[in-house]
């Protein structure tokens, strides 16, 4: 008696690059089916390789969130086109992502250079469909496939879940056989200060404008568990972070008039924390003053860049 054939088993990591703000971010949520990395219309949201865990029957997808290659203008720039680099040599699967509402420009075919000599596969993703019409769709698909030479090239759009999960598929496919390289119930291996940071940092870029975002760093200093006066059941945690500046005129854009926007900033950021740590959060923010930090190695050591 011959036993039946066991179904084929896939695992790996594929890592998602582009220029900034080309929706590498919100396609990685969409794949995971849920919030593993932050998001902002702000180019260069992204500051660390995050990982996303898709788990599917066929397989386990390891994708790796990278932050937009782009041209470095700063020590921290250079960092952030290091990681993507970094990363690219340890991945089973490349995914380029170019946004369907912005012509293809000099930063895609930077990143297409930087592919050039990757023997890794390359899947060519148009994002961000819903915001562009079929037409203009038709054209960028031509355009992006000039740039690289992709095993696939697919449209996207996140937001509206089109065809979010063909390409899960298609990826998963193209990983070698193994066993599930995390536990079904894990979806990131962010660990859960640098979420909460990321989360402040998410609120804040919301709320402040002009030169901040770039300048902009978030650190938690503490954070406080026990349980909640309200409800011995359940856990009251305290979170005291810092948003650094790199000048003192920034300051005030953070704190705002009479503090309102430093409050408004917590009240945002505290909806995602009280999801992400499960019970009600008090949120302790405070602004300083971290001089030049972009450039300086030691200080972007010390914000874990």
């Amino acid at each position: 008696m011959t036993l039946p054939e066991q179904p084929v088993h896939r695992s790996g990591f594929a890592a998602l690059v582009g220029r900034p703000n080309a929706g590498k971010t919100t396609l990685t949520n969409a794949l995971v089916g849920e919030k593993v990395g932050i998001v902002s219309n702000r180019p260069q949201t992204t500051r660390h390789a995050i990982r996303g865990v898709v788990h599917r029957p066929a397989g386990q997808l390891v994708l790796v969130d990278t932050p937009g290659l782009h041209k470095p203008k700063s020590l921290l720039g250079q960092r952030l086109n290091d990681v993507v680099r970094d990363t690219l040599a340890d991945v089973d699967v490349i995914v380029f992502c170019i946004p369907a509402d912005q012509p293809v420009g000099t930063g895609d075919a930077f990143i297409a250079r930087q592919l050039k000599n990757v023997t890794t596969p390359v899947v060519l993703v148009v994002t961000k469909t819903d915001a562009a019409g079929k037409k203009a769709v038709t054209e960028q698909l031509v355009a992006a496939s000039k740039l690289v030479e992709a095993r696939e090239i697919v449209p996207v759009s996140a937001v509206a879940g089109d065809q979010v999960e063909l390409l899960a598929d298609l990826l998963i496919g193209m990983l070698p056989e193994g066993p599930p390289l995390y536990p079904q119930e894990q979806t990131t291996d962010e660990d859960v200060e640098r979420q909460i940071a990321e989360l402040v940092r998410e609120a804040a870029l919301e709320k402040v404008r002009q030169e901040v975002p770039h300048s902009l760093a978030v650190s938690v200093e503490e954070i406080i568990r026990k349980p909640d006066p309200r409800d011995a059941s359940a856990v009251f945690t305290e979170v005291h972070a810092l948003l650094h500046v790199e000048r003192a005129s920034q300051k005030p854009m953070l704190l705002g008039k009479g503090g309102n926007i430093i409050k408004a900033i917590g009240s945002e950021a505290r909806v995602g924390l009280e999801t992400l740590l499960g019970g009600r959060v008090h949120l302790d923010l405070h602004v300083t003053v971290l001089g030049e930090w972009q450039d300086d190695p030691k200080k972007l050591n010390r914000l874990g860049y």
